[in-house]
């Protein structure tokens, strides 16, 4: 889980930050620093869905102002899939909406 919780900061700060023509954000960019694995790993281990859930919502709210917001066609799935990850209560059950969020933010790059 904690490999997908960090892909989708990093597809989420790619829309947000990177310019056509520009390097690259990568795992080890200090834009990063807050949504490295080892971060949600401890977010996981804790139980603290809560904590997870305010990670990603801070990077998806980057990438849907990237993308126009919910009135665009990107942003109205994408707000639709993070409405649906924020609604989630018990960790047992993030990785489904998780995985579908990550999936959409890799096929909008």
């Amino acid at each position: 889980m904690e490999q997908h919780l960090e892909t989708v900061a990093l597809f989420s700060l790619k829309l947000a930050y990177e310019s056509e023509g520009s390097s690259p954000i990568l795992r080890d960019d200090l834009v990063m620093g807050d949504y490295q694995r080892d971060v949600f790993e401890l977010l996981v281990r804790r139980g603290d869905v809560a904590g997870i859930q305010v990670k990603v919502g801070e990077c998806v709210g980057l990438a849907l102002e990237a993308v126009g917001g919910v009135g665009k066609p990107l942003g109205r799935e994408l707000g639709r899939l993070v409405g649906e990850f924020a609604g989630i209560q018990a960790i047992e059950l993030l990785n489904a909406p998780l995985v579908a969020l990550k999936d959409y933010l890799k096929d909008i790059q």
